[in-house]
This record gives structure tokens, C-alpha cells and sequence, in this order.
């Protein structure tokens, strides 16, 4: 009995051993196998870096080796953040075709629309410190240049009014600090606290100058995500134009007198209460009190099934975008 005991206990660690042997064979050819498909499926490639490059005509120093490297570090974090960079593709066709002819009437560079792209994503986004909209207005700022907040009406979410006052707050760091790249850096960390660092520093250049961390990075981005969206292809996004989100034709209505309910409104005005708030995303409120008795403009779709007709008429064109 032992004998035979003996010979089982035997004959059930050989097998053991065996099975083990087979697994970590099995292993070995599955991490094989895996590593085999990284190395002939899976590319990871560095953006390539332009020779020369300008933001609202000023030229960028890339001969200067940290500003090579932050804008370096700035492009591959978007050209590799695929989801958020094709959003801003999507959202700039329809939303740069109203900012761009503000920026021009107001005499701000082309180039400071990239600006709303990094501080919201042009969507009306709310940041920790309570900013709002495609241009990120504090409550503060926002009064001083003009837009209306409230519990009921926050102008702010207004993409025509916000960017009439994002022109008006550029141009006059522009006339402080004599320099657009300046003038965006400012926009992000204020304009006392960058004097404070051009003079504690002796320096009036955003690139020579050391700033906090987000500053410090904030032209950067400002940099990457323009070449980026005005050389798609280079950085591996391919999207037709019917991909891009359409310009939505509406029309535009008074909205006036006091306690007004906007359910009401909205079915009276031949739409939904939710169509309403979707085109005018400033309105807070479902019912307007509107104490000071003001009259508002408010966007609505077209009559007459035209929305639909046009949202859908672009899906037909499948030429690539070449630049936004």
C-alpha cells in the first residue's frame, strides 16, 4: 500500500510539474504573441516641429531651446488627447464663422479665436473659480466689460456678446502690454499679475519670462492647438466636412415684458422649450421675471423644416478638411 501511495504521490507531482510547464509555455507564447502585434501594429509617433512659426504676427523664438520644448510638450498632449482635439474640430465649424467677423470688427488677430478653443473648448463650460462660457468670464470682469449676469440672464453663454467682450478686454491688454502673446498670457493670470513678474523679472516677453506652472504652459497650447487645427492632416485627424457640426440656421425673435414663461413662449414661437434653451444658453431661467422690464433677442430655428434640410444637406460632401 505504501509502495503504491508512493508512486501516486509521484505520479501526481509529475503531472503537476507538467501542467505547470504547459501553462507557463502557453505564457510565454501568448506575451510573444502580444508583443509581436505591439511591435507590428502600434505606432507612437513624435509631432513634427515647424522651422518658423507667428501667433498674430509675432514671430515665435523656436530657436530658443524651452520654447521648442514647451511647444513640443504642447503638441503631442493634443495631437495624442484625440477625443477632445476632434471636438474642437467638430464645434469650430460652427462657431468660428460667428467669432472670427467680431474679432475682425474689433480689429483682434484671427489668431485669438484659438484662445476661446483652450479656455472652454467652445462649449460653455464653468471652472472652479465660477468663470463661464466660450471666453471664461469671472462675474467681475464680465460687469466691467459690459455682460450681464443674473440669476436669470448670464450673457456670458451668449457666443456673439461674450466674444464682443473678449475683443474689448484683448484690445486693452494688448494697449498695456504691446504684444498679443503677451496679451493672451494676461488673459490667463491676469493683467497686475503679469506686470508684477515683467518688472520683478526685467523682461517684456512672454517667452523670457518664468511664470507659474499653467501660464507658463498656457501660450504653448495657445501655439499647438492653432497648428494643429490649421494642419489636421499632419497630426493624423482626417475628418470630412460633413463630420463637422453645421451652422444652424435660425431666425431671431423679441423676448420682452415682465414675468414671461418660457414654456408658453417657446410653443407660442412654433418650438420646444428645450430648442430654446439650446440656442440661447445665456437664459437661466424657465420663467423671466425681468424686473427692469428689458427686451432680449433670442434664437430660434427657421420655419418651415428648413433646420432639418439643412443639418442634413452637408453629409453628401465627404471632401477632407484642410484647415479650420
Amino acid at each position: 500500500m505504501k509502495k503504491l501511495s508512493i508512486v501516486a504521490i509521484v505520479l501526481s507531482v509529475v503531472a503537476i510539474a507538467g501542467e505547470i510547464f504547459i501553462f507557463a509555455t502557453q505564457k510565454e507564447d501568448s506575451e510573444a504573441v502580444q508583443q509581436r502585434a505591439i511591435m507590428t501594429n502600434y505606432r507612437v509617433y513624435a509631432p513634427v516641429i515647424p522651422d518658423t512659426m507667428t501667433f498674430a504676427g509675432e514671430r515665435v523664438p523656436l530657436e530658443k531651446y524651452y520654447v521648442r520644448e514647451g511647444l513640443d510638450n504642447e503638441l503631442i498632449i493634443n495631437m495624442y488627447r484625440q477625443s477632445s482635439t476632434l471636438l474642437y474640430f467638430k464645434r469650430a465649424n460652427r462657431y468660428f464663422p460667428i467669432i472670427e467677423p467680431i474679432l475682425k470688427r474689433n480689429g483682434i488677430p484671427e489668431d485669438m479665436k484659438y484662445l476661446c478653443v483652450i479656455e472652454s473648448g467652445l462649449t460653455n463650460a464653468t471652472s472652479p473659480a465660477k468663470a463661464q462660457g466660450f471666453w471664461q468670464f469671472i462675474p467681475s470682469t464680465a460687469d466691467r466689460y459690459g455682460l450681464t449676469v443674473t440669476e436669470e440672464i448670464d450673457m456670458r453663454n451668449n457666443v456673439e456678446a461674450s466674444t464682443e467682450a473678449a475683443c474689448k478686454y484683448l484690445l486693452s491688454l494688448y494697449n498695456r502690454f504691446h504684444s498679443w502673446t503677451a496679451a493672451a498670457a494676461a488673459y490667463n493670470c491676469g493683467e497686475n499679475g503679469l506686470a508684477r513678474r515683467m518688472e520683478q523679472q526685467g523682461v517684456s516677453s512672454y517667452y523670457d519670462l518664468r511664470l507659474n506652472t499653467e501660464t507658463g504652459r498656457y501660450v504653448y497650447r495657445l501655439l499647438a492647438v492653432k497648428y494643429i487645427m490649421q494642419h489636421p492632416q499632419q497630426f493624423g485627424y482626417y475628418l470630412r466636412h460633413c463630420d463637422l457640426y453645421p451652422t444652424i440656421p435660425t431666425r431671431s425673435v423679441t423676448l420682452s415684458g415682465q414675468n414671461v414663461d418660457l414654456y408658453r413662449f417657446a410653443k407660442s414661437n412654433g418650438t420646444t422649450y428645450k430648442m430654446l434653451r439650446e440656442l440661447n444658453p445665456w437664459i437661466q431661467t424657465d420663467n423671466l421675471k425681468n424686473k427692469a422690464n428689458k427686451s432680449y433677442t433670442v434664437l430660434l430655428p427657421v420655419e418651415g423644416g428648413t433646420l432639418q434640410k439643412n443639418l442634413t444637406k452637408g453629409h453628401k460632401n465627404t471632401r477632407l478638411i484642410t484647415e479650420i
